[in-house]
């Protein structure tokens, strides 16, 4: 083969290298997206919100249960949040990133099937399963992210995440799709109704979440353990973790640029994932119905596949950090609209602004962290940019579920998360990004 043909592929080899899943090790990563998808749009996103109001928690009150399905999001965050940092630097000096992700895999699995079993009234059943299922999809997260660095190059290490993102739109996007026509239609599929639709549903994201995983499994290689020097003095592998976790606190400090960084993405980034948890049962609250719900999402992943694309094309030109500063703006928007939201329209009006800037602003985020981070030590701090993510919708939902409490009105309660990108503009607006930059470049000579 000659150079030039070499350097231009064609065909359908040269696509998936122009889109970083050249290789099977690439293309068995990027599917894990695909496969956990499905849970974030049918169960964290769609459909569990909507059934978890109307049947798990019928008798409660719309208010009530809107606070409890908050709380169990705010749990099943925290106890993640909590535990990832020493369970992802324990499998990396056990050399188990792999057998962790399987175990939150089959976690997640079975708390997702078992999700069909819940009935009327079994908002604890209900509760428990939701949160068992956030922490297994948040702690494989930890374990799937960690892998990329050891199976992409530097240059090309940016289209395989974003090829891995756009393909979790789509697979999540067209699960949630069937899911939708079981429920309108369950007598085209011989269900009986839209209740065992919905039942059904969950085990379909069970199953699809398990059935996706494998080829992570089969062709992504566990990275050998690398031990710095000095650790092997500590003792086992718990102590070791623990001590990589303090220093990656302490180095983190030398970057105050990045630290700032990180302050501002945990805090506009609570609010994203708040709307994204809690807009299903926000939107059955106020009477819209479930097959508006689901359009509406199955709207948010299809606009953000291009939309993500153009977000990039248009931080190159104004930079990152005035891109993410128009995200925040819109988002801002969203939530002072939803305020007054009051018809199915209105909230298909509020998915296009949602699916406008959801990829874009995440995407921009972690590209603004890497570029004021040292190279030699991106999976260190790579790894409290994840813990920050953990901890972000944290205190969105938490916010949500006391100004609730205390109104008895979800339409206050969406309003508050405005807080949280008016602050996070604010810290963000902090960031010298020039300084970091710069700092980084004079370390590494």
């Amino acid at each position: 083969m000659s150079e030039s043909a070499a350097s231009n592929p064609s065909g359908l080899h040269g696509l998936l290298e122009r889109v970083g899943l050249g290789r099977p090790e690439l293309r068995a990563w990027a599917m894990y997206d695909w496969a956990n998808s499905a849970f974030m749009t049918t169960v964290i996103a769609a459909v569990f919100p909507v059934y978890f109001i109307e049947v798990a928690a019928s008798g409660l009150g719309p208010s009530t249960a809107q606070f409890r399905f908050a709380a169990a999001t705010t749990i099943g965050l925290t106890l993640i949040a909590i535990l990832s940092p020493v369970l992802g630097a324990l499998a990396d000096t056990r050399g188990a990133k792999k057998v962790f992700l399987a175990a939150f895999v089959a976690l997640g699995v079975v708390s997702t099937c078992a999700m069909a079993a819940i009935g009327p009234g079994e908002w604890r059943l209900a509760a428990v399963l939701f949160i068992v299922g956030n922490v297994a999809i948040s702690g494989g997260f930890a374990f799937y992210d960690s892998l990329l660095p050891h199976i992409a190059r530097p240059d090309e290490i940016d289209r395989v995440s974003t090829a891995g993102y756009a393909l979790g739109y789509l697979g999540g996007g067209l699960l949630l799709a069937v899911n939708l026509l079981w429920i309108l239609q369950p007598a085209w599929f011989g269900l009986a109704d839209a209740g065992a639709a919905t039942r059904l549903s969950f085990v379909s994201v069970g199953v699809w979440w398990a059935l996706f995983s494998i080829p992570i499994f089969r062709r992504v290689k566990e990275p050998a353990v690398r031990l710095e020097p000095g650790e092997r003095e500590l003792g086992g592998p718990t102590r070791i973790a623990i001590a990589r976790v303090r220093q990656a606190f302490h180095e983190l400090r030398r970057y105050p640029q990045a630290a700032l960084m990180l302050a501002a993405f945990l805090l506009y980034s609570d609010g994203i994932n708040t709307i994204i948890r809690l807009a299903a049962t926000y939107g059955t609250e106020i009477g819209i119905g479930q097959a508006h719900l689901i359009g509406a999402f199955l709207i948010v992943q299809f606009v953000g596949i291009p939309f993500a694309l153009l977000f990039g094309q248009f931080a190159a030109r104004v930079g990152a950090r005035r891109a993410i500063f128009v995200s925040l703006a819109v988002y801002f928007g969203i939530t002072t609209f939803a305020y007054f939201m009051r018809t199915a329209t209105h909230f298909y009006l509020l998915a296009i602004l949602v699916g406008t800037v959801q990829g874009g602003s995440q995407a921009l985020s972690r590209s603004l962290f890497a570029s004021m981070i040292p190279a030699h030590k991106s999976s260190e701090f790579f790894a409290f940019f994840g813990i920050f993510e953990k901890f972000s919708g944290i205190l969105g939902p938490a916010l949500f579920a006391l100004v609730l409490g205390m109104t008895g009105t979800s339409r206050l309660a969406i309003l508050s998360v405005a807080f949280f990108f008016a602050a996070g503009a604010g810290v963000l607006g902090l960031v010298d990004v020039e300084e970091g930059k710069r700092r980084v470049q004079a370390e590494q000579g």
